[in-house]
């Protein structure tokens, strides 16, 4: 668990340290993402990113729900970890931000045009960080396909609406995937063992 904390925190601190070419990236692409966006394209990741808590809370407590109905301790259990690990992440991700204090792309880049505007920092992107983090944890405990796929495109879609929206730079969203899915790989331990 430390190793992979560590390793998200030199992910980090490297992110933020390379801020020239760095930023030059996330400006182009977020350039480009403004060009494309339409009312109903904006109308759904809104929704998307609006709906990702409530996915973030659903899915452990469906899980604790079926594990109470069907008397699963396994499944109760998996509730316990990806609530854990996704609650863990939402702490990390908010001491992080403190620490490395980026301001939005939009106030840096004012040629940038957001949808909204949000507060507080950017870096990581703590939308995306949860949403690994649910994807991640969920997948480790019912690896299947049909659990992965839907899970990943879901994390992925949430961390391109942050971008979309104009709210995040795609270093911001990179890390905060890493972040997410580390965290919830270090917190593995929690799963019901085989």
């Amino acid at each position: 668990m430390r190793n992979v904390l560590l390793t998200c925190y030199i992910f980090c601190f490297f992110t933020v340290k390379a801020q020239t070419g760095v930023d030059k990236f996330d400006l182009r692409v977020l350039q480009k993402i403004e060009t494309t966006r339409s009312e109903n394209q904006t109308r759904i990741l809104k929704g998307i990113s609006d709906a990702n808590n409530y996915v973030n809370l659903a899915v452990p407590a469906g899980l604790l729900i079926g594990g109470i109905i069907d008397q699963n301790k396994d499944m109760r259990q998996n509730a316990f970890y990806i609530a854990s690990s996704t609650a863990s992440t939402a702490i990390l991700n908010f001491a992080l931000k403190a620490i490395f204090k980026r301001p939005r792309p939009f106030l840096v880049h004012i040629s940038l045009t957001p949808i909204t505007r949000p507060s507080q920092y950017s870096f990581p992107s703590g939308h995306t960080s949860a949403s690994f983090s649910t994807a991640t944890a969920l997948t480790m405990a019912y690896p299947k396909w049909y659990v992965a796929a839907p899970s990943f495109i879901w994390a992925s879609t949430v961390g391109y609406s942050r971008m979309y929206l104009g709210v995040h730079n795609p270093s911001d969203v990179a890390a905060g995937a890493l972040l997410g899915a580390g965290t919830a790989i270090g917190f593995g331990f929690i799963r019901p063992k085989d």
